[in-house]
């Protein structure tokens, strides 16, 4: 699988402690293009190198690491890298019904053959909405943290 960059533990994405993987692609840049200038929070991912990392390394360091209690996709666009986005919640599945949390700067109505897929799965977290510069943050309580636009909010879907 091809990351970006992985946080064993993380304490700023959720309000349990999570592993973070940042994912490599954003195709689009969407957030940037309605905005008509850079605007992205992860754009500097975009020029940095790739890591290729096996999915069950990734979920060997979960298993051993007794704080994190979630996994979550972020960085540039989770949903831009679908089939290894999937993979890696297939796997994770075999052992754990821990919290997936995936970070997306798409709409739900943009993605409804993605978020059904997912629904077949247990215990998954989207954060929906683009950043929109100069809006108030907006405090998320099914993630326990604070959002970067108040247009920004997390629904479980399954």
């Amino acid at each position: 699988m091809k990351i970006k960059g992985l946080i064993e533990c993380d304490i700023v994405n959720c309000k349990t402690p999570c592993m973070t993987i940042e994912m490599p692609i954003c195709k689009n840049f969407k957030c940037d293009k309605e905005c008509g200038k850079p605007v992205c929070q992860n754009s500097s991912l975009a020029s940095a190198k790739n890591i290729d990392i096996p999915i069950n390394t990734i979920m060997e360091m979960y298993k051993k690491n007794p704080i994190t209690q979630a996994l979550c996709f972020q960085g540039l666009e989770p949903f831009d890298t679908w089939d290894d986005l999937l993979e890696c919640i297939t796997s994770f599945r075999t052992f754990t019904n821990d919290s997936i949390v995936i970070y997306t700067g798409y709409n739900k109505n943009e993605i409804p053959h993605y978020i059904k897929t997912l629904q077949q799965y247990p215990n998954i977290i989207v954060k929906f909405g683009r950043y929109i510069p100069n809006h108030n943050t907006k405090y998320e309580p099914l993630l326990g943290v604070r959002l970067a636009s108040d247009n920004q909010y997390a629904e479980q879907i399954s």
